[in-house]
């Protein structure tokens, strides 16, 4: 948070911050779902299980060789533990995940 001082002499608090994260290169674009080992992972809002049970159920039917296997985290409100994201990644090429409320 900063302080700004107005030319009236109010001041105000700006609460926006500042973010210090280092810039991450995105992964490279995937060039087809064939045969793809494709990890799903639930969150356990309703939701949000909803939105992926349609993505999933739109990309099998357009690739019948995809290869989906589902995750759970143990709540919403929790980070999925630091086990379960090396084992989704370990066995699977690509992940989708969704936040719904």
């Amino acid at each position: 948070m900063s302080i700004i001082q107005l030319k009236t002499g109010q001041i105000v608090y700006d609460p926006r911050g500042v973010v210090e994260a280092e810039p991450k290169a995105l992964a490279p674009r995937i060039s087809s779902l064939e045969g793809l080992h494709l990890g799903v992972l639930d969150n356990t809002k309703w939701n949000g299980g909803k939105l992926l049970r349609k993505i999933i159920s739109l990309l099998e039917k357009e690739t019948p060789n995809l290869v989906v296997r589902y995750y759970n985290k143990e709540s919403f409100s929790k980070n999925a533990a630091p086990e379960l994201i090396q084992e989704i990644a370990q066995e699977n090429g690509a992940v989708i995940t969704a936040i719904g409320d």
